[in-house]
């Protein structure tokens, strides 16, 4: 098979690891790619965004499927104009990553077909949101409407936070992303990342995760795109995985089905665990970044028949996928002064030496000198992933690791994976 794989970071790079393993695939093009990605496939400088070139590479690599990997090329329509072309598609159109790229629209989505979440008000200017505030009680959470990268959610603790977050979000902060905001019900639980497969009618479960994506160690800090994870994580038992694929994913996918757009791709399926059972915080239209990577560690099956099944309506064909037993987690390592103003150029030293089968270092965001000198050129940089027997064992795994990467221009998180290793 030909392969294109679309997008650039850490969790592009994990796809293309384990694509790149599988015995039926000849070619992989990946555009743009990363640094890291250079000795897997072939990159080609195109962006992510460029749809019209995107879909001409396809047809000159004769792709027999092309896998989208970034929200933002969802946002841009290339699966339907790759569906147009006749090439098979990894990844949903564009009303259907609706479900990621407004959160108004979910909100409303919710309603409409009945999937649990936390109540809401949408609101276009910063006098009606003010307003809102009367109706929700501290901690406010406050979210651009839009795709931010990760960073458009603030989890405000007292009125004036909030406030301040709203006149961040409308006054351009975050560009048209934050044209509109939500405000939210703060819900109490323990939060997890739940996966599933879907080729327009049927769907499976693909795995779960454990995100962090609070900056600094001990859950303190600004909101990032996520600083780290781990899998399986312990908040997953077999009723919340059952719970959570009747009453989100197959809610969802029977939803925006009905309404026009079925869904083929991977729907990542962010939830609040509370007393109540599961109930939604966000749907992201793509594999998660960082979950992607720890997935795909554990992943035992060949990964390429189910992006195939899910672009070409066989999915019900497959058995189920296979996962290994050992832990698998993984640190994200980012320039100083992430997610603000991240520092870009500084030099990376001792990332790509040999950690041993169990480890494995993701580019996220780096760029190389001609001379071959590695460089921050992002906001998450680095992803040092590692499986092992345990956790704990695959923790120290990735730490060790860590301890041999020579950047002063970034920072990680010490504790990823500390709730699954603190005694319930």
């Amino acid at each position: 098979m030909n392969i294109l794989l679309v997008g650039s970071g850490g969790r592009e790079h994990a796809l293309a690891w384990k694509i790149a393993a599988s015995p039926l695939v000849k070619r992989l093009v990946i555009a743009p790619g990363n640094p890291g990605m250079a000795s897997l496939g072939e990159l080609r400088a195109l962006k992510a965004t460029d749809v019209p070139a995107l879909v001409a590479l396809a047809q000159e690599i004769a792709a027999d499927l092309v896998v989208i990997g970034p929200e933002v090329s969802v946002e841009a329509g290339l699966a339907d104009a790759l569906n147009a072309a006749a090439i098979p598609c990894f990844g949903p159109v564009a009303a259907a990553g609706k479900l990621e790229s407004s959160k108004a629209f979910t909100k409303a989505f919710t309603d409409r077909h009945g999937l649990p979440t936390s109540a809401y008000k949408v609101c276009d200017t910063a006098d009606e949101a003010k307003t809102a505030l009367a109706a929700f009680q501290p901690p406010y959470v406050i979210k651009a409407d839009g795709l931010a990268a990760g960073k458009g959610v603030v989890i405000a603790q007292d009125r004036a936070e909030a406030e301040a977050a709203i006149d961040d979000a409308l006054g351009g902060r975050y560009g048209a992303a934050g044209a509109r905001v939500v405000i939210e019900e703060f819900l109490e639980g323990e939060i997890g990342s739940l996966f599933a497969l879907c080729d327009g009618k049927d769907s499976i479960v693909f795995g779960s995760a454990q995100d962090h994506k609070r900056a600094y160690d001990g859950e303190i800090g600004p909101n990032t795109g996520g600083m780290g994870t781990y899998s399986p994580a312990p908040v997953f038992t077999p009723e919340l995985i059952e719970q959570t694929r009747l009453r989100l994913a197959e809610r969802a996918f029977a939803g925006i089905a009905s309404e026009g757009a079925p869904y083929k791709g991977v729907l990542f399926v962010e939830l609040m665990a509370t007393k109540d059972g599961p109930k939604l915080v966000e749907f992201n239209v793509r594999f998660g970044d960082p979950e992607c990577q720890v997935l795909m560690l554990r992943l035992e099956s060949d990964l390429v028949p189910y992006l195939v099944a899910c672009a070409n309506g066989t999915l019900a064909q497959l058995p189920a996928p296979v996962w290994r037993d050992e832990a698998a987690i993984c640190v994200v390592l980012a320039a100083d002064g992430y997610p603000e103003s991240p520092v870009g150029g500084s030099i990376i030293r001792g990332a790509e030496q040999d950690f041993g089968e169990d480890v494995v270092v993701f580019h996220a965001g780096t760029s190389r000198d001609p001379d071959g000198v590695l460089r921050a050129a992002g906001g998450r940089v680095l992803n040092v992933c590692a499986r092992g027997a345990t956790l704990q064992e695959a923790r120290d795994k990735a730490y060790g690791a860590i301890a041999r990467i020579d950047w002063p221009g970034g920072f990680h998180r010490t504790d990823i994976g500390w709730r699954a290793l603190t005694p319930r």
